[in-house]
């Protein structure tokens, strides 16, 4: 009788984990009462990863043109955010916020090309010493990258169609003055995406989709403290 109650428990046990899993996860039912905690898709650690990738593909198609990198970037990084809120995460969300903000988007995208354009040819120069003074001007072109880089990537966190993108990039002073370390942060995962592009460029795709994630990471790591 022992032998049975105890394989009675152990079955009881598996199944209490079995269906918490289930429960996160959205496969199946909640009991009443269950609280999957905060970020429960995050839970789905592969899934995760592939839902980075996946994200990281779509950006990078939606950027090819340059101009529509900001878009590109908010969309992924407000479908990563439904996932990782365990929320609706279909694909055509995702297309459907690129349609929202793709026009407006051109306010932030078309600057923005703009100055990195000036800015990287600034850094070529200055590498052919053509300059005087080539070192400072290149040092300040390659800080100048990663802020711009780092504006961007708080613009396309704070876009959604119902503010628009003036009111997003006029939010990014505020944001990095609340959070210097979360700036910190996003500079990081910029220069990542720089690096590991230059390195190969494909890598492009995953390195771009980590910044995503990342961007839907920092504000969390915020909300946590």
């Amino acid at each position: 009788m022992a032998t049975v109650s105890r394989s009675q428990a152990g079955t009881s046990r598996s199944q209490t984990r079995a269906a918490a899993r289930e429960a996160r996860s959205g496969a199946g039912p909640v009991a009443e009462g269950y609280d999957p905690g905060p970020n429960p898709g995050a839970t789905a650690r592969f899934g995760l990863f592939g839902e980075t990738l996946t994200i990281g593909l779509l950006i990078t198609l939606v950027s090819l043109g340059v101009v529509t990198l900001p878009i590109a970037l908010a969309a992924g990084i407000r479908h990563l955010r439904r996932f990782v809120a365990a929320d609706d995460s279909r694909i055509a969300l995702f297309w459907q916020d690129v349609r929202a903000g793709i026009l407006p988007s051109l306010a932030v995208g078309v600057p923005a090309a703009l100055a990195a354009g000036v800015l990287i040819l600034d850094v070529r120069l200055a590498g052919t010493g053509a300059l005087p003074g080539g070192e400072l001007i290149a040092v300040v072109g390659w800080a100048g990258l990663v802020v711009l880089a780092t504006a961007v990537l708080v613009a396309a966190c704070t876009w959604n169609p119902g503010i628009g993108w003036v009111a997003a990039a006029r939010a990014v002073p505020g944001i990095v003055r609340a959070d210097a370390a979360g700036a910190a942060y996003l500079a990081a995962a910029a220069v990542f995406v720089g690096v590991a592009s230059w390195a190969l460029a494909p890598l492009f795709i995953p390195a771009i989709g980590c910044a995503a994630l990342a961007v839907v990471a920092v504000p969390a790591r915020r909300r946590r403290r």
